[in-house]
């Protein structure tokens, strides 16, 4: 019950990622408090899909784009499709970062 509710903020934060913007794994896990990341990650790939859930939106801190329930050159098309440009399997953070105010 636990990681059910997790996710579901898990879920909240990233339908706020607009198109043509990225967030990391990271970046969500601290924007929720917490440092768990890989959960993020694991709440990603059993999210209910899109266009509902747009979890292509969500990168490694690194800029890579990481894994995709569809492969990962389907992301790279989503992504592509919206506007953010991938170049070596990355993203660049700088130019496509997304990010809401962490807890306190």
């Amino acid at each position: 019950m636990k990681n059910i509710f997790f996710s579901e903020k898990c879920y909240d934060i990233v339908k706020r990622i607009p198109k043509g913007k990225v967030m990391t794994y990271k970046s969500v896990a601290k924007t929720l408090g917490t440092n768990a990341y890989r959960v993020v990650g694991n709440a990603m790939n059993k999210s209910p899909g899109m266009p509902e859930m747009p979890c292509h939106r969500v990168v490694k801190s690194n800029g890579e784009v990481g894994g995709f329930v569809h492969g990962t050159r389907k992301k790279i098309e989503m992504l592509n499709m919206e506007g953010v440009k991938v170049k070596n399997g990355k993203v660049d953070l700088e130019e496509y970062r997304y990010s809401l105010k962490s807890k306190s």
